[in-house]
């Protein structure tokens, strides 16, 4: 299932204002990558605004958007000069195209089970050249981050000129899985909005066992996006792994 915040035209809208582009952050991190490689693959592209700012930075190879999300697919097929697809890892198989898959916005959380987390990442390994690479990050359970996924530490921004409220709420936390909701409310609109979604925090070393068994090798690991080191009171897991 597609979360709604996803899947719904006007709340995938808002997705661009609400995360712009940050050359400090996961865009800033991935860009270069991407740039440096001929083909790329972007598994949960979203919008889209991540290839997109590729292409127009001068990046002439193949460039492929993946992502299961109807809402989020329509703004991205705004975007010209980019293969988008809709669809995700399981229904839309690759066999070696790709030098560059990547994942961000920690969309490998969405992965809950062992099952789910076996078949992406075997997909992704099938995706790659023999000398590709697959880079993405996950958040690091240790910190316990959803501890600030409260209306206080919401966000309010502007789409459109209507300024937007955007809140999370934990629901509940059992184990690895963190269950919230988001809430998107403004004056302009008759009711908010409310999507409710489950992410799956999982640790460094289930993550690096779960690699090897898809036949992933991790060649490098960081903690935040300035590349320092992953240590256990680290925001991030970010990762570049190759074909083992």
């Amino acid at each position: 299932m597609v979360d709604h915040v996803f899947a719904d035209s006007r709340l995938a809208a808002l997705y661009d204002s609400m995360h712009p582009f940050d050359p400090r952050g996961d865009f800033g991190f991935y860009l270069p990558m991407i740039m440096a490689a001929d083909a790329v693959l972007d598994v949960g592209c979203g919008a889209g605004l991540l290839l997109h700012t590729a292409r127009e930075r001068g990046h002439r190879g193949r460039l492929v958007g993946l992502d299961p999300a109807p809402g989020m697919l329509a703004q991205a097929r705004l975007r010209p000069n980019v293969e988008w697809r809709q669809g995700d890892l399981a229904t839309t198989p690759f066999h070696e195209e790709f030098d560059l898959v990547v994942m961000t916005g920690h969309a490998f959380q969405v992965f809950l089970t062992d099952q789910e987390i076996h078949q992406a990442l075997t997909a992704i390994r099938a995706a790659l050249t023999l000398t590709g690479r697959f880079a993405f990050e996950t958040r690091n359970p240790l910190v316990q981050g959803w501890r600030q996924w409260t209306p206080e530490h919401g966000r309010t921004f502007v789409a459109d000129g209507v300024e937007i409220r955007a809140e999370h709420r934990v629901q509940r936390v059992e184990g690895e899985f963190v269950h919230f909701t988001n809430t998107f409310s403004s004056a302009a609109w008759e009711r908010p909005e409310v999507s409710r979604s489950t992410l799956r925090f999982i640790s460094a070393d289930d993550l690096g066992s779960a690699l090897a068994e898809a036949g992933l090798e991790i060649e490098r690991q960081f903690g935040d996006w300035d590349s320092g080191p992953l240590t256990d009171g680290s925001p991030e897991i970010i990762t570049v792994v190759r074909p083992g």
